[in-house]
């Protein structure tokens, strides 16, 4: 569009000089009274370049929007902002706004990182020993999420979040000022990651342990184990077809052989 934008500028300035000027008309052909031709184009890319249209911007491929878009995006991700001389200045994170981060994207692929929920809320806790199961229960956690967060919301920003652990630390560390008691609990949570290991383990207990012992199943589902409670595969599922030529139940398959080679051949007479 802006190719013919130019196009149509460097026309009409054409027709103008013309008219002002009829000795310098160009004389036009037969096959240049037709669609515009090479000449045309040259001619015109030619002036484009000496006359130049005010207040445009050449157009740039679209490889470039995508590529500024994705450093644009890359650069706010990473914690980086311009400055005015185009220079960027890196933001430094806490430990402990580092590990607010990490508990606050667990678990959830479309988390911003900005904003910690109250199950990761209590799983941090949790992980990091703030949570001691005497002077700070799981209860008390819960309640401290409550008093911190906005009314109608259900997450807690990173102001809220030193706010609830002051609110912590107040009550685990008593016998200790307020700014000592955050600090000891900052401490405890600084530069820590949520704890993924063992979260798959199986429960013990009897009712899951007496549906997956397979010592106990009857039927057509205790012909699916065999006697160490493996499964047997397609021929626990499947009737299949015994071609060996034994009937059913004879315990001696498959040593006809051994009893053929075991006898001395007799010699020819």
């Amino acid at each position: 569009q802006s190719q013919s934008g130019y196009f149509c500028a460097f026309s009409c300035a054409r027709r103008q000089r013309e008219r002002a000027d009829p000795s310098h008309a160009e004389v036009r052909t037969e096959s240049g009274r037709g669609p515009r031709g090479p000449s045309t184009m040259e001619e015109f890319k030619v002036q484009t370049a000496k006359h130049p249209v005010p207040n445009s911007t050449p157009l740039r491929p679209p490889s470039e929007h995508s590529k500024e878009r994705a450093k644009r995006l890359s650069t706010e991700s990473n914690g980086t902002s311009e400055g005015g001389a185009g220079a960027k200045t890196p933001v430094e994170l806490t430990p402990l706004e580092e590990a607010f981060r990490r508990f606050a994207i667990h678990g959830d692929t479309r988390a911003t990182g900005k904003d910690l929920h109250g199950k990761n809320w209590s799983k941090l806790c949790k992980d990091c020993g703030v949570i001691d199961g005497k002077t700070i229960t799981l209860t008390d956690v819960d309640i401290v999420f409550s008093k911190v967060k906005n009314k109608s919301s259900r997450t807690i920003t990173y102001s809220q979040f030193r706010e609830a652990l002051s609110e912590l630390a107040r009550k685990r560390f008593k016998d200790k000022t307020s700014e000592e008691a955050a600090e000891e609990v900052f401490k405890m949570i600084e530069g820590k990651s949520p704890i993924i290991a063992g979260v798959t383990r199986a429960v013990a207990s009897p009712t899951v342990s007496r549906l997956t012992d397979t010592t106990k199943f009857t039927g057509s589902h205790k012909e699916r184990f065999d006697e160490t409670g493996r499964g047997k595969g397609k021929a626990g599922r499947v009737d299949m077809v015994d071609t060996s030529g034994y009937v059913s139940g004879y315990k001696h398959a498959g040593s006809y052989e051994k009893k053929v080679q075991g006898k001395p051949q007799a010699k020819p007479m």
